[in-house]
């Protein structure tokens, strides 16, 4: 079972260290976005383990602790997790819709984060890739945009498949996740390199298991 409160610790220890960090995460991105309304974000990372799902879960509870009605969307359809983050079904979610199987409303789900909503990935399809480009995907974002005030992808790793770089398109803001001590440099530029040439707004990379001197926490540090 995977540890929901390491992951959710936004949720069940708003006043933490770390949690203040997601804020100033926050901070950062709404800042980038002065003379515009932000209505999509994406995250991802370069490679897996870097922590760009727990970092996307939450950034979607701080955002809906200021007020904002959020969604937070797994579009990791290779490898997806955020049923097991919030202990839900998988059997229907983002696939469903694309494929037009079901209807957006049938299958969000209500957090007991209040203002936060979750669409699962769904089953697991064969072309991701395409789906994610599809024109059914462009009517999503419109229906997205009418519900929400925010909506958050995750995104599989940038240098793995092409799904974020399909989406960073799409989105309006992207945010990077690189590990502490385990990201190699020329990763995470070439994930820099990768994004920006699919025309990618970049509002920030997040440093992920920086561990603190003389503490027991581990932070998380974004910036443009």
């Amino acid at each position: 079972m995977v540890n929901t409160k390491r992951k959710l610790i936004t949720k069940t220890d708003p006043m933490s260290p770390i949690s203040e960090q997601y804020k100033t995460i926050r901070t950062n991105i709404n800042f980038s976005f002065i003379d515009e309304e932000l209505k999509s974000l994406m995250v991802t990372s370069s490679g897996p383990g870097e922590g760009k799902s727990t970092t996307s879960a939450n950034l979607g509870v701080v955002f809906a602790q200021e007020g904002k009605k959020v969604l937070l969307v797994d579009a990791d359809m290779r490898k997806p997790t955020a049923h097991y983050t919030f202990g839900l079904n998988n059997t229907y979610g983002l696939t469903s819709v694309l494929t037009r199987q079901k209807p957006l409303t049938e299958v969000t789900h209500s957090s007991d984060v209040e203002n936060l909503d979750l669409l699962t990935c769904g089953p697991i399809p064969p072309n991701p890739a395409e789906l994610l480009n599809s024109v059914r995907m462009q009517y999503f974002f419109k229906e997205l945009y009418e519900e929400y005030d925010m909506v958050i992808f995750d995104t599989p790793p940038v240098l793995a498949v092409t799904d974020a770089q399909i989406l960073a398109n799409q989105c309006q803001g992207t945010v990077l996740v690189i590990s502490s001590g385990t990201t190699e440099v020329e990763r995470a530029v070439k994930s820099k390199e990768l994004l920006e040439s699919a025309k990618a707004k970049l509002v920030g990379v997040v440093l992920n298991n920086r561990e603190m001197k003389d503490t027991n926490y581990y932070y998380y540090y974004g910036n443009k």
